[in-house]
């Protein structure tokens, strides 16, 4: 039988500004370790640390614009785009544009503060 889910947890989020993560399934919500699946809302001028992750994440914009950096490149995902940042490579999310962005995420295995790297300040 399916397992339905009825609404997601809300997960405290890092940045400068507050952003909403709404898992639908992960280590919160479904006690699932293998994967996450969370509707992130990230307000204009969001920008959050960078972090060397345990976990691939595939990320598809919804709304708005997402900018990906990494240490070869800046890429600017735009609703209806996608990208896949693979683990082990330094990573940071931001949504600099008035507009912000809405966008799901799926890391493989599950997202965990404990498997993310956060850069410290």
């Amino acid at each position: 039988m399916p397992d339905f889910i009825s609404e997601p947890a809300v997960v405290e989020a890092a940045g400068n500004k507050p952003k909403v993560i709404q898992e639908f399934v992960g280590r919160v919500n479904t006690q699932n370790s293998e994967i996450s699946i969370a509707r992130m809302v990230s307000p204009g001028g969001w920008v959050e640390p960078g972090q060397t992750p345990q976990f691939d994440e595939y990320t598809v914009v919804l709304k708005g614009e997402l900018t990906v950096e990494t240490v070869d490149s800046v890429q600017q995902v735009s609703a209806g785009q996608a990208i896949i940042a693979k683990k082990g490579e330094w990573v940071r999310y931001s949504s600099p544009h008035p507009a912000g962005a809405e966008y799901m995420a799926v890391c493989l295995p599950a997202f965990s503060p404990e498997t993310v790297h956060r850069d410290t300040p």
